[in-house]
This record gives C-alpha cells, sequence and structure tokens, in this order.
C-alpha cells in the first residue's frame, strides 16, 4: 500500500490563501474567535482557548496562540485536509513551508519563490534572511520570512492543541506533532550532573533551532539624541519611567492615575505574566515630565484616581494603547534612522542597574521581575558596543606598533627590585 509519505508534495506551488481571521471581540469571556472563509467559528480553536484562559493566560498570549493556529488552518485548508486528520507528514510539509515562505502581504495569498504575492520588507532577501544591520543601532532588520523564534513557538502551540484534543478524545488518535527522536528509549537524564541544572528533556521534532539573541542596549549618547526627538511632555515621561524603572511596555502603560506616588518616586505596575502589582522606583526627572503631562491635560481627561495615567494627544482623547506608543517610537527612531523598539528601553536599564557596583544582581532580578536568576545575567556581561569599541582599541594598539614584551613597565609597580630580578632570570648566578 502506498503510503501519504511515499508521494511528495510540491510545496513550491502551493499558494496559501489568507482566508479566515483572528477576529477580537471585546468579550471578557472570548477575547478572541477564530473563523473561517465564511465567518463561521472554528469550534476546536474555541475550545482550546477557553481551555488556556481557564489556566490563566493572559489576553495577549490567547492572541498569540490564535495567531499560529490561524497559520495551520489557513495550510489544511489549502491542501483540503481536515484538521483532526492531519499526520506528520502534514505538520512536517507545514514546518517546511512556514520556514521557506515569505510572511503575508498581499490581499489573495502568499507561496514561496519568484512569484510571491506581496512586497518583500526592505532590507531582506526573499528566503527571509536579515541582510546587513541597521548602521546607527547595529540590529538586524526583520526579513520576509518567519523567524525562528515564531515558527518555534508556532510548533510548541501546535503540538499543544493536539495534546488537548487528544486528552479530550476529540482529535486525530496520534499527535501530528511529534517529539524528537533524540532520546530513543534511554531513561531520561540518565548521565546528569547533580551539581548543574536540568536541560530539557526533548523538544518537537520539527522545532527549529532558535538563535539566542544578545540583549542590545542603547548608548547613553544615542539615547540624548533620541530623547531630544521625543515631540511632547507625555512622550519624555513614559520614555523617562521606561529606561528608569526596566518595566516592559504594556506594563508601564497599563498604570493608573492612583498608581503614581511622587512622593516616594514609586509607580505601581501589573507584571506581565502573574499580573501582581508592584511598586518600582524611578527617577526624579520622570516625575518631572508626568507633572509636565499632566499640567498640560489640564481638566481636558475625567479625573479620578482609577482613570488611565497615558492618553492620546489628538481628540477624542482616548487611552492610549501599546500600537500608538510604538508609533511614536518609530517616529523618533525615523528621524536618526534608528531601529530601536520600546523593549530596547528595558534592555538599557537593566544594563545601566547590573553594571551599577552598588546595586546586586538580586535587586536588578526584582526590579525586572525575571523568576530566575540566570535571566538577570544576561546584563553582567559587557554590552555588544562595549566588545565591539575593546576590540577596535585592540587593533589601533596593535596598529601602533609590536606589543610590549611580558614584564616589560612591571618595574613601574610597586614589588621589590631583586624579586622581579629573580623573578625574570636577570638576577646574578
Amino acid at each position: 500500500m502506498t503510503g501519504a509519505a511515499d508521494v511528495p508534495r510540491d510545496l513550491s506551488l502551493l499558494v496559501v490563501p489568507r482566508c479566515g481571521s483572528l477576529a477580537a471581540t471585546g468579550e471578557v469571556f472570548e477575547p478572541y474567535r477564530l473563523v473561517d472563509a465564511d465567518g463561521v467559528l472554528v469550534v476546536p480553536v474555541a475550545a482550546f482557548l477557553r481551555d488556556l484562559q481557564a489556566c490563566g493566560r493572559s489576553v495577549s498570549t490567547l492572541r498569540s496562540y490564535g495567531m499560529d493556529l490561524l497559520r495551520w488552518f489557513r495550510f489544511v485548508w489549502s491542501i483540503g485536509i481536515g484538521w483532526d486528520r492531519a499526520t506528520s507528514v502534514e505538520a512536517r510539509d507545514f514546518c517546511c513551508w512556514l520556514g521557506l515562505a515569505d510572511k503575508p502581504g498581499g490581499p489573495v495569498g502568499w507561496r514561496h519563490g519568484d512569484e510571491l504575492v506581496g512586497a518583500l520588507v526592505e532590507g531582506a532577501d526573499a528566503r527571509g534572511r536579515a541582510v546587513a544591520p541597521n548602521p546607527v543601532t547595529g540590529k538586524p532588520r526583520p526579513g520576509a520570512g518567519y523567524a525562528s523564534t515564531t515558527r518555534a513557538h508556532c510548533e510548541t502551540v501546535l503540538r499543544g492543541f493536539y495534546e488537548f484534543h487528544l486528552e479530550a478524545g476529540s482529535g486525530p488518535m496520534v499527535n501530528p506533532f511529534p517529539l524528537s527522536r533524540q532520546r530513543g528509549g534511554r531513561r531520561a537524564h540518565e548521565h546528569h550532573n547533580p551539581m548543574s541544572p536540568f536541560k530539557p528533556e526533548r523538544s518537537g521534532r520539527f522545532r527549529p533551532k532558535v538563535v539566542v539573541r544578545v540583549p542590545r542596549q542603547i548608548p547613553d549618547e544615542k539615547f540624548d539624541e533620541l530623547f531630544a526627538q521625543l515631540r511632547s511632555h507625555r512622550d519624555r515621561a513614559l520614555v523617562a519611567f521606561w529606561v528608569s524603572t526596566g518595566a516592559r511596555a504594556s506594563e508601564l502603560l497599563g498604570a493608573t492615575v492612583g498608581d503614581v506616588d511622587p512622593g516616594q518616586q514609586l509607580i505601581t505596575v501589573s507584571r506581565k505574566g502573574t499580573r501582581a502589582l508592584q511598586q518600582l522606583p524611578a527617577s526624579p526627572d520622570a516625575f518631572v515630565w508626568l507633572r509636565l503631562y499632566q499640567a498640560q491635560l489640564g481638566e481636558l481627561v475625567p479625573g479620578g484616581r482609577d482613570r488611565p495615567l497615558w492618553w492620546t494627544l489628538r481628540k477624542p482623547l482616548r487611552a492610549l494603547n501599546y500600537h500608538a506608543a510604538r508609533a511614536m517610537f518609530v517616529r523618533a527612531n525615523a528621524v536618526l534612522g534608528s531601529n530601536w523598539s520600546l523593549h530596547d528601553l528595558r534592555h538599557s536599564a537593566a544594563y545601566r542597574m547590573a553594571r551599577d557596583p552598588q546595586m546586586s544582581l538580586t535587586d536588578v532580578q526584582w526590579v525586572l521581575g525575571h523568576a530566575h536568576l540566570s535571566t538577570t545575567q544576561l546584563y553582567v556581561s559587557a554590552p555588544v558596543e562595549d566588545m565591539i569599541a575593546a576590540v577596535l582599541a585592540h587593533h589601533e594598539r596593535r596598529a601602533k606598533g609590536p606589543a610590549a614584551p611580558v614584564g616589560e613597565g612591571i618595574d613601574r609597580l610597586s614589588y621589590r627590585p631583586e624579586s622581579l630580578e629573580v623573578l625574570f632570570g636577570r638576577a646574578p648566578q
């Protein structure tokens, strides 16, 4: 009998239409709803998202999982196979297509090859590989294809989606996204060193390798140039709070008027994930810009401690969301030709605090809200900019002349001369 694996699918000719959508409902118990091309609710996804919501996942997590499921359902719709009849062959082809296809940019669909529908992102090739980094920041530009982190997240979400339906008995009998064959039949962690942390036992078979990204900070001189491009007191207050508290963008944007305590230089934010309230110290100039911004608003916004702290500047005034704040930062970047993100402000705050000898690493961990100290340790090493400057200084010293011999110049230190003579073999026999 000829299996499905014996008939390879030509992915170069596959066109995946942009049918269906993930719609925001505004409802508390169903924030997002995945519908097909006819606007009919996809019930298996709705049940999975409801289960995630019951586990305490945030609304942003539901949206992220829903987008991954939307890509998968568009793929199985295009090949004419039901989601509950998919096998590891379809999962393999989907992961292969996701790694080679370009992100959607046109109104009809997208595909891989010369007949790409939609414009490519500037500075990337047709395969989605990032090209030369930004000359100001040194950060790579986003490619036209899906990043390895996106593909890895998608594989994990889909494996969890089918595990949920396997347990409920509403899906296929075998998970089409299997685990890797790396361990075989051996015992898990059979050669584990008890002094070392446990590594992940097994990962997905089709999970790509994820490149570990080094956090990039904004140098002080570049930060001053970027800060000078901000147009309003609100923008200056936001950036000053981000770079001094190390809070995430969404955490600070969710603050209310009652969360600010200028007398103690504290602002209360709701932490991502746990949604626990935490007071964070901020710099004095952040509160100065905040007071100027509040004086500028005056009576334009309703009062009350439960009202949002950040508002749009154009009428009708609305609560400032992440997309509007990001657009503000993009405009400031465009003047300098840079591509820093709002999260780089958090990295900058982390580097500044971690390199302060008067602050312990556990203090920095508490401010950043990291669950593990190993995450905070990333900021102990020198930033990329400092390492590049050190290597360039090394080449400059090499260009000026040969390196000094070992031992030369030590006589200037506070060592006894007779000890140095014995050490370097210059003592009389």
